[in-house]
């Protein structure tokens, strides 16, 4: 799949075929039109393009209302349709003239002398250009005048799948991660670095990697603990899996197990919220590496402990229970 960062990046084709969207979470609701997408342009011997915007037209057309969070980051979306198999992805930046458009304009400018377009499969419901004025019946006009088919995704086709990007949002801000998976048909993950924490899971046998994730607009799950695995790169030494010799290491992608707590950490009065994942049988040190954590199925809620003895009781048991997840898989 061919990425491009902007409309001037892209030289428009003779056969596109194509779908417009934000597509937050790729949910199934997406996935059904995206395979729709692709199967057209494969019989139709043309290309598939996906148009989706960023950042998200909310926080630009209302950005007093800074309270959107996302459930993909915007390179987690493009892993996504590219799994699906989708040719061209445009990600069109989306700013205050962007959103001033004339609908003809749009469909002129960007649809027909941009991108090529021969078919678009697009939403009964679908709006765009200024104040969202554009509509259905304005595509299939222009259509007639411009040379190109549209195919329309029913009413009732979308409500079969009873799904919102609304909705997951809010069951992953609920904790409740199955469900979210559910809907999205793969299991929510955060990507994100390693960076230095204050160590206080060592002194308990717990020791935890702290995550810092860069995209301020990734929406986090609900506070507490959560059965999770890690996906990263590690280092794999001929001397051993504990060599201290980078240059012997070979480094790996692999999963490991593991739990995450997401919180403020009421034991200890913290005063900011944390993310960190203690990885079972993990003793490397990655400071400094991205990692992937999925989340697939929720523990328990975040309590204030006495103290440090009680916390380590407590995770523990976190610890069997979350073990005893994986052994039903």
């Amino acid at each position: 799949m061919k990425i491009y960062h902007n409309l001037s990046e892209f030289t428009k084709l003779n056969n596109a075929i194509v779908t417009i969207g934000t597509f937050d979470g790729v949910h199934y609701g997406h996935q059904k039109i995206i395979k729709q997408l692709v199967a057209k342009a494969k019989s139709d011997h043309g290309e598939s393009v996906i148009l989706t915007f960023f950042p998200h037209p909310r926080l630009i057309i209302d950005p007093e209302n800074q309270d959107l969070k996302m459930i993909n980051t915007i390179n987690e979306k493009a892993e996504i349709l590219k799994s699906l198999g989708v040719d061209h992805l445009i990600i069109t930046p989306f700013t205050r003239d962007f959103s001033n458009l004339l609908p003809d304009d749009y469909i002129k400018n960007i649809l027909v002398n941009h991108i090529g377009t021969k078919h678009i499969i697009i939403g009964y419901d679908h709006r765009f250009g200024k104040d969202r004025t554009g509509n259905l019946a304005d595509l299939k006009a222009a259509g007639n005048h411009f040379g190109f088919s549209v195919e329309e995704i029913m009413e009732q086709d979308i409500h079969d799948v009873a799904v919102s990007s609304t909705k997951i949002r809010q069951a992953i801000l609920d904790g409740d991660i199955s469900l979210a998976a559910d809907y999205l048909g793969y299991s929510f993950s955060i990507f994100g670095r390693v960076i230095k924490g204050d160590k206080i899971g060592r002194t308990i046998g717990f020791p935890t990697a702290n995550i810092f994730v860069e995209e301020t607009y990734k929406l986090i799950p609900g506070d507490g603990i959560y059965a999770v695995t890690v996906e990263m790169k590690v280092g794999i030494s001929e001397l051993g899996f504990d060599a201290l010799e980078p240059s012997t290491f070979n480094f790996q992608p692999s999963i490991f197990k593991g739990m995450a707590y997401i919180g403020q950490r009421p034991t200890i009065n913290g005063m900011t919220r944390n993310i960190e994942v203690n990885i079972f049988d993990f003793n490397q040190e990655i400071y400094g590496q991205d990692i992937k954590m999925n989340f697939l199925k929720f523990l328990r809620h975040d309590v204030k402990f006495t103290g440090l003895d009680a916390l380590k009781v407590q995770l523990q048991k976190d610890k069997e229970d979350t073990l005893n997840y994986f052994s039903t898989l």
